[in-house]
C-alpha cells in the first residue's frame, strides 16, 4: 500500500496550505516537490477545484488525491452589486457565521477587501463589525478562499482584453483584526505573493491593523507587505476610547513599531487610516497634534469619512471640515488623501462590514460609548 493510500480518511483542504505546506503534504505521502507546484498552480492560477481537471497530473495520483484531499473555499451565500460598481460577497463559514468581502473596481486597479475573522474582538467604537462581537479566527482556507471565489466569479479564468488582472490588489481590511489571526493570515499572504499562485507584488498587498505591536514585529520579520495602521486619534486619551487596544499598546509603542516595520517594508511609508468623526477627532488642533505625533515616522494619511451603521452615536464630519483637516496636513508636507466612499448603498463601505456572527463575547448586549460625553 502506498503512502497516499494510507493517509487519514478525513479529507484535507488544500486551500489551507502555502507552497511549503503543500510540499510537505506531498512529501509525507512519497510524492516529489514538483507535484506540489503543479497542484498549487492548478488551484490558485487556474482556479480549479476538481482534481480530474488537473490534466498534467497522472490519473493514479488524481484518484488518490480525491480520497484524501479537497479544495473547498467558503460558499458564497449572497452577492450584491453597488450602484458604483463595488460588489459585496457574503461567505458562509459555518455554525451560523458568515463574513463579507468587497471588490472595488477602479480605472487602474481592482481591489479585494478580505476578512480574517468572524467578527472582531477589538471593539473599536466606530466599527459595525466590532459591535457584532467575535466568534472565531478564520482558517487559511477561509481567508484565501475569499480571493479564490472572487476570482472565479469575476471571470479570472480568462484574461481580460488588456491581459491585466481583474483583482490586482488585496487588502486585509475586512471583518476582524488580521494580526490577531497571524498564523493563518501569514499563510494566506504567502499564497498571494507566490508566483505559482496569485503572484501579487508585496506593494499591492496591504495588511491593516489597529496596532498589535508584537504581531507587527513578527509580520515584518516573516512576511512584510504594505502596512496600514488604524490610527483615528492623535493622543492616548482619545484613542483609548476609539481604539481600545491602545490601552495595551499606546501610541509611543505603536509609532516605534511602525518605524521598525519600515526597515523591511516594501513601501517607504506607513499609511495611517483616520476615520473622520464630527466633533470628536476632526478639529484643526487634532490635525496639528497628528503632525507632532508622526513627525519622525514616514507616512501618509488616508482620511475616511465615517460610514454610519444602526446604533452608532457618531456622525460623519462635514465635507468642508474634512477638506480643512487635509489641508493642514498637506501644508505641512504630509501626503493626505480622502477615501472615496464606495459601496455604502449595500453596506460595503469602510467600517460597515458585519456579516453574521454568533457572538461569543455577548458584546451586542453592551451599550455603545459616546466619546462626545467625555469632553
Amino acid at each position: 500500500m502506498s503512502a497516499l493510500q494510507s493517509a487519514t480518511p478525513q479529507p484535507v483542504n488544500l486551500l489551507d496550505f502555502d507552497a511549503a505546506g503543500l510540499t510537505a503534504f506531498f512529501a509525507e505521502r512519497g510524492e516529489k516537490p514538483f507535484r506540489a507546484r503543479q497542484v498549487l498552480r492548478w488551484i490558485h492560477r487556474g482556479f480549479v477545484g476538481d482534481f480530474d481537471a488537473m490534466t498534467d497530473i497522472a490519473k493514479s495520483l488524481r484518484e488518490k488525491l480525491k480520497q484524501i484531499a479537497t479544495i473547498t473555499p467558503p460558499a458564497i451565500v449572497a452577492d450584491r452589486l453597488s450602484g458604483d460598481g463595488s460588489r459585496k460577497f457574503l461567505f458562509d463559514v459555518g455554525a451560523g457565521n458568515a463574513v463579507e468581502s468587497v471588490f472595488i473596481p477602479e480605472d487602474d486597479r481592482g481591489t479585494l477587501c478580505i476578512s480574517t475573522q468572524a467578527g472582531c474582538a477589538l471593539d473599536c467604537a466606530f466599527c459595525s463589525t466590532g459591535k457584532q462581537g467575535f466568534n472565531r479566527n478564520l482558517t487559511t482556507a477561509e481567508i484565501i478562499g475569499q480571493l479564490w471565489q472572487a476570482n472565479c466569479v469575476l471571470g479570472a479564468r480568462g484574461a481580460d482584453p488588456k491581459g491585466e488582472r481583474i483583482i490586482s490588489n488585496v487588502v486585509l481590511m475586512g471583518m476582524g483584526e488580521p494580526l490577531a489571526n497571524l498564523d493563518n493570515a501569514i499563510t494566506a499572504l504567502r499564497l498571494m505573493l507566490d508566483d505559482n499562485a496569485y503572484g501579487l507584488s508585496r506593494r499591492r498587498v496591504t495588511v491593516s491593523t489597529s496596532g498589535l505591536v508584537p504581531a507587527m514585529d513578527r509580520l515584518r520579520d516573516e512576511c512584510p507587505v504594505a502596512l496600514a495602521v488604524s490610527l483615528h486619534a492623535p493622543d492616548d486619551a482619545l484613542r483609548d476610547v476609539l481604539v481600545p487596544i491602545n490601552r495595551k499598546y499606546p501610541l509611543r509603542e505603536l509609532m516605534a513599531a511602525c518605524r521598525r516595520y519600515l526597515e523591511r517594508a516594501p513601501r517607504d511609508f506607513v499609511t495611517f487610516e483616520y476615520v473622520m468623526l464630527d466633533g470628536v477627532n476632526d478639529s484643526d488642533a487634532h490635525a496639528r497634534a497628528l503632525l507632532a505625533l508622526t513627525r519622525n515616522t514616514p507616512c501618509k494619511f488616508n482620511l475616511i469619512p465615517f460610514n454610519p451603521f444602526p446604533g452608532s452615536p457618531y456622525r460623519r464630519s462635514p465635507a468642508p471640515r474634512i477638506r480643512r483637516f487635509a489641508e493642514i496636513l498637506i501644508e505641512a508636507g504630509v501626503v493626505a488623501t480622502t477615501r472615496k466612499t464606495r459601496g455604502d448603498d449595500i453596506a460595503a463601505a469602510c467600517g460597515q462590514l458585519a456579516g453574521q456572527v454568533d457572538d461569543r463575547t455577548r458584546r451586542s448586549e453592551r451599550r455603545i460609548v459616546d466619546v462626545r460625553k467625555l469632553d
